[in-house]
Formats: C-alpha cells, sequence, structure tokens
C-alpha cells in the first residue's frame, strides 16, 4: 500500500490541502476517533497573507511557512502525505494521487485557488504570480537580479524596463505589493544603488474595476487610492491589460508599457479535480456546496474556503468572498458536523460571520473595514500588524516577524535583499566533464 496507512475500525477523513481550512480542520479533529490523512502538494503550511512581504525583501520564507508534521507531532490519528492528487472516484470512495491510491470515508477538498490567466497563455508564460511562497521569492530575486543589471547600463533607455514594474489587480495582494514597491523606491534605492535615481522608477498599478479594493468599503477604496497617489504609484482604473509578451504590456485603450517585470494579482480560479460531477462547477472553477458544505451531487464530498461556492445564505447569493475568515468558521463548521453525523445527530449549517477586512499600503498607511467601525491610517496600520503577527503559526516565526518589523521600522531599512538561486544539477556527465 503505497500510502502505509493501517486500516482501522476508524472513519477516514482525507483531507485535500493543508491551507487555512484544511489545516483548521484536521486541528479540530487530531483529538477525536477520526483517522485524519492531510494530502498537501508542500510539506509544510504558508500565510499566504504576508507573500508580498517576502516578494519585497521584508520577510524570509521561512517566517511565513510551519512543517505540516511539527505541528501535530504525537497525533497517532493525523497522518501526513506530500503527494498531488490526480482524480477522484466518488462511487468508490477512492482517491487517485501521484504516489496511488488511497480509500476514504470522507473526502475534503480544500485546495484554496490558483492565479487566474484568463486563458491568456503568453501572460501566463511571462507575468509572475503571486500565489505561493515560491513565488514570492521568485519575484524578490527578479526584482533585485534587474536592479543589479540596472546599475550597470549605461543608458536610461536601456535602464529603464529593468526598473519599472507593472502590478496588475488592485485587489488586496496589489494594492499591499504596490505600496511595498513605493517604499522599497524611496527607502532602499538611495542606500543601496545610489547611482539610480528613484524618479527613474515608475510603478504602475492597473485594475480592470473603476475602484482600488472593490470589495471593500467605498471610503477604504478611495483612502487606499489617495494613499498610493501620494507615494508615486501611476493608477490605470478601469482598464485591462489585454497582452503581455515579456517586454511590452498592452491595455485595452491601445497604450503599451515598456517592463521586463509585471506582477499578476487579478484574480483567482480554483483548480479541478477529475471525478467529481462537472454540474458541481461553477464560476472559477469553484465547486457548489450546500449549507454543510457537502459538493452538490455527492453525500460524503465536502468543499471548504476559496473553493468552495456557498450560496444557501441569504446575505451572500453570489458566495461568501474567498478570504481566510471564510476558511477558518467554514472548517470549524464542518468539524463539528462531522462529529454529529458520527452521532447521528443533525448537523448545523453554515452561517459567515463577517469580522471585517483589512489592507495596508505602506507605514502607517492601511485601511480596516470593521463590522461596526471603518478607519484608516497609522491606526489601522498597527491594527493590521497585531492581527497578522499573531495569526502566524509558531512562537518562532511571531518572533521572528515581530524583530524584523521592528527592525525595519526604526532604521527603514530591510536586511533580506539576496538573490538565493536554486542549484540545478548537471544535467549529463562525460568523461568527466560536466555538459549541460
Amino acid at each position: 500500500m503505497p500510502f502505509n496507512i493501517p486500516d482501522t475500525n476508524q472513519k477516514r477523513l482525507v483531507i485535500v490541502g493543508g491551507g487555512f481550512a484544511g489545516l483548521t480542520l484536521a486541528r479540530k479533529l487530531e483529538k477525536s476517533d477520526f483517522q485524519v490523512v492531510l494530502i498537501d502538494k508542500n510539506n509544510y503550511h504558508q500565510f499566504q497573507p504576508l507573500f508580498y512581504q517576502v516578494a519585497m525583501a521584508g520577510l524570509e520564507p521561512s517566517s511565513i511557512v510551519f512543517p505540516l508534521r511539527k505541528l501535530f507531532q504525537g497525533k497517532s490519528n493525523i497522518f501526513i502525505r506530500v503527494t498531488e492528487v490526480q482524480s477522484v472516484h466518488p462511487e468508490q470512495n477512492i482517491l487517485e494521487t501521484s504516489i496511488g491510491q488511497l480509500r476514504y470515508d470522507y473526502l475534503v477538498i480544500a485546495t484554496g485557488a490558483d492565479t487566474n490567466w484568463y486563458g491568456n497563455e503568453r501572460v501566463r508564460a511571462h507575468a509572475i504570480p503571486m500565489k505561493s511562497v515560491s513565488e514570492a521569492l521568485y519575484l524578490r530575486n527578479t526584482i533585485f537580479e534587474d536592479y543589479e543589471r540596472a546599475v550597470t547600463a549605461a543608458q536610461a533607455e536601456d535602464r529603464k524596463p529593468l526598473l519599472d514594474i507593472v502590478v496588475v489587480g488592485g485587489g488586496p495582494t496589489g494594492v499591499e505589493v504596490a505600496g511595498a514597491l513605493a517604499e522599497m523606491r524611496k527607502y532602499v534605492i538611495p542606500k543601496d544603488y545610489g547611482n539610480l535615481g528613484q524618479d527613474e522608477i515608475a510603478i504602475h498599478l492597473i485594475h480592470g474595476d473603476p475602484r482600488l479594493l472593490n470589495s471593500m468599503s467605498a471610503q477604504a477604496s478611495a483612502k487606499a487610492e489617495a494613499f498610493l497617489r501620494e507615494m508615486g504609484v501611476k493608477i490605470w482604473l478601469d482598464k485591462v491589460v489585454t497582452d503581455y509578451d515579456g517586454h511590452t504590456v498592452f491595455v485595452n485603450d491601445g497604450t503599451t508599457i515598456r517592463t521586463d517585470k509585471v506582477i499578476w494579482a487579478a484574480g483567482v480560479t480554483g483548480n479541478r479535480i477529475e471525478g467529481l460531477p462537472a454540474d458541481a462547477y461553477t464560476r472559477g472553477n469553484r465547486l457548489k456546496v450546500n449549507a454543510f458544505n457537502q459538493v452538490e451531487g455527492t453525500e460524503n464530498v465536502f468543499a471548504l474556503g476559496d473553493i468552495a461556492l456557498q450560496t444557501s445564505e441569504e446575505k451572500y447569493p453570489n458566495g461568501h468572498p474567498q478570504v481566510a475568515q471564510v476558511a477558518l468558521q467554514q472548517a470549524k463548521c464542518l468539524a463539528a458536523n462531522l462529529q454529529r453525523w458520527k452521532k447521528s445527530l443533525t448537523p448545523l449549517p453554515f452561517r459567515y460571520r463577517d469580522l471585517g477586512s483589512m489592507a495596508t499600503i505602506g507605514r502607517h498607511r492601511a485601511v480596516a473595514d470593521l463590522p461596526f467601525w471603518r478607519f484608516q491610517g497609522a491606526f489601522a496600520w498597527f491594527v493590521w500588524l497585531f492581527v497578522h503577527l499573531f495569526s502566524l503559526l509558531g512562537a518562532k516565526n511571531k518572533l521572528f516577524v515581530f524583530i524584523n518589523w521592528v527592525a525595519n521600522y526604526f532604521t527603514y531599512d530591510q536586511s533580506l535583499r539576496l538573490v538565493i538561486k536554486p542549484w540545478k544539477r548537471p544535467k549529463t556527465v562525460t568523461k568527466n566533464v560536466l555538459v549541460e
């Protein structure tokens, strides 16, 4: 048996995805009599809200990830397996993965969402996404490699495409990335690259809607736009990027922008798993679920978080927002319902409690929409820092992030501007001579 998991009289719950939803569900059932198998393509949990700080050299990748096995040490009913899911056979209760088949009694899909390229394969081939810590690290390397090239470029026209950056998407990720880039231009460039002028670097934020942060209040949207404009970000509203060939961005109004770097934060889409009912998939490849997070057309398959679309709640007829709080609350509700089903009790429908949303633009610049209070500025920024710091897993991660933030706050500097390239094994060896 490839998975090397014992067959017991326990009900086997298989969770696909170690993000906010999957991890929370597993933790809630770690002391239960379920046998829980947590599957992910990585052996760690990623804290997505801080990806942009890794990309901007504010944090090391290790500060925002947490090993899954460490979290469940000593938990005999929890099994971690690193593999990728290929398909599911609901009629047989079988999950097909890259290391073999796995039987389940209950299956939970908590795979989150991936970058939405809207079918544009050329953009996908050249733009940089921001949906994983490895992508954030790649972006960091790219930015500083281009700065190093720009330092040695004699002509301004040769430096410009290396320095200018286009961010596509004006949601929280796009806004936070654009703000962090503006701060890097102000504080890092004069210190590390003295012969590059700040005015040489143009930061463009292109958004397809009339206002930024369109999931937040109009007040928060207007303030975020004002903050970014104060920081020198060039904002393009109600404009759509139609193409990018690696050197030129094409906008739907006929404008072009010359740049070697495009950061794509324009939307998300779910990853389809073969074998689930075709009718269960809806817009954005989300899975339609009922009030108990059961996937439409199935009995013992559930979906949580960004991949799930639940329209049964009157307040959210188009589904819940794709944010961490929804995933956390759904996971807690499902954990309770699985226990209730096992005891032949009536399950409780999921009801989302909106705790608010926040976005940070830069030092002393943030916006917050809480259920009964909306505020912006320095206080919102400190609240954002506090909330995200204590949402991290692990005391060591919290400590390291706190130290980095404090150091950066007082020195206006980051010490993590390293270009760390992955090592590549030589392809062949011929007569003791390495051949690439």
